[in-house]
C-alpha cells in the first residue's frame, strides 16, 4: 500500500478552465476567440468545437482558428472525441461553443433521458458517468479549456396568500447540469452589451472588481497567472513494475496466453520497453486454439484470474 506523506501547498502551472455564459447576442463566441489569442498568441493554435450552427466561422476575419463542427447527436461522447482530435492536432486553445447541447440538445443526456424505459431515477446511473467522461475529458485535457454555455430566464411557480399560482422570475440560469460552475477556474457571466460580470475566480485576477468587456489582454493576463506556478506535481504511479525478471512475469505471461490484452496487464502493472516489447510479440507469435480445442478457457471463463 502507498505511504501517504503531507507536502507544502503549491501553486503550480495550469492550463485555464474557463466558462462564458450568456443569452444569445451576449458576445460568447467573440469574447472567447479574443481571449483564446490572448492565451496562444497563434491563431492557428486555437481550435473552436462548434456546435451553433456553424456560429464560429462568422468571425473568421479575426484569423487562421481551426474550427471543428459538431452536429447532432451531441451525445458526451462526441465532444470527448472531439476534444482528442484537436489536442491530437496540437491546439494550445479549444473552445467548446458550445456545452449546452451535450446537455440540453438532440441526443445530448437530457434527450437521451427522455427516451429511455424503465425506471427515470434508476436510468441516471448510466447516465451520470456519460456525463462524467465528458467532464473529465475538459478538466484532464493538455489544452486550455474554454467553453460557453447559454443561459435562460428562469422561473419558479408558487401559490401567494390567498392560494393563487403565482409566477417567480428567479433570473437566469445556465443550460447545462446544475454545478458545471464549480468545475472551472473562472467563470465570466456577460450581458447583452458583453460586459463581464465575474461568478467565480480562483485566478483572483478579477474578483472584486468592475465589469468589463473581455479582450486579447484578458488572455495575456490569464497567460502569466497559468505561467507562474511551478511545475505541475506528478502523483506517484500505484502500480508495480513489470520486468522480465519479475516474480510475476510466469503469471502476466498466462494471462497473455490466456487471451488478455497488454492495456488489461497496465492496469495492474507498468510495463517497462523491454517487457512491453515481449509481450507485444508473446501476443502476435501466440498459438491459436484449434477448433477442437473447446476446452481452452477464454479470459471470461478463466478460474484462476491473474488479476
Amino acid at each position: 500500500m502507498q505511504n501517504l506523506q503531507l507536502r507544502k501547498a503549491t501553486r503550480q502551472r495550469a492550463k485555464i478552465r474557463m466558462g462564458f455564459s450568456a443569452v444569445s447576442g451576449g458576445g460568447k463566441t467573440y469574447s472567447a476567440l479574443l481571449v483564446a489569442f490572448g492565451l496562444s498568441g497563434d491563431w492557428e493554435k486555437i481550435a473552436v468545437i462548434d456546435t451553433e450552427n456553424m456560429s464560429a466561422d462568422l468571425y473568421s476575419d479575426l484569423g487562421p482558428y481551426q474550427v471543428l463542427t459538431l452536429g447532432g447527436p451531441y451525445t458526451p461522447e462526441r465532444y470527448v472525441e472531439a476534444i482528442k482530435t484537436c489536442e491530437a492536432a496540437g491546439m494550445d486553445v479549444i473552445i467548446i461553443d458550445s456545452i449546452t447541447h451535450e446537455w440540453d440538445g438532440r441526443g445530448g443526456i437530457l434527450d437521451i433521458h427522455s427516451n429511455m424505459t424503465g425506471n427515470s431515477f434508476t436510468n441516471w446511473s448510466t447516465l451520470t458517468p456519460r456525463h462524467q467522461a465528458f467532464i473529465d475529458a475538459i478538466l484532464k485535457s493538455t489544452c486550455h479549456i474554454l467553453t460557453t454555455v447559454r443561459r435562460k430566464q428562469d422561473y419558479e411557480m408558487s401559490k401567494d396568500n390567498n392560494g393563487k399560482n403565482t409566477v417567480t422570475k428567479l433570473g437566469l440560469k445556465e443550460v447545462t447540469r446544475e454545478g458545471f460552475e464549480y468545475e472551472l477556474t473562472l467563470n465570466l457571466e456577460l450581458d447583452v452589451k458583453h460586459n463581464a460580470t465575474v461568478s467565480k475566480d480562483r485566478t483572483g485576477l478579477f474578483a472584486g472588481k468592475p465589469s468589463f468587456i473581455p479582450t486579447v489582454e484578458t488572455g495575456k493576463l490569464i497567460r502569466l497567472w497559468c505561467d507562474s506556478g511551478s511545475e505541475p506535481i506528478v502523483a506517484p504511479d500505484p502500480r508495480e513494475e513489470l520486468t522480465v525478471t519479475h516474480a510475476a512475469w510466469p503469471a502476466v505471461v498466462q494471462a497473455i496466453q490466456n487471451g488478455y490484452t497488454l492495456a488489461q496487464v497496465e492496469k495492474k502493472y507498468r510495463v517497462t520497453n523491454g517487457s512491453k516489447v515481449a509481450l507485444e510479440e508473446l501476443i502476435a507469435t501466440k498459438n491459436q486454439p484449434k477448433p477442437q480445442d473447446n476446452h481452452i478457457q477464454t479470459p471470461a471463463a478463466a478460474t484462476n484470474e491473474p488479476f
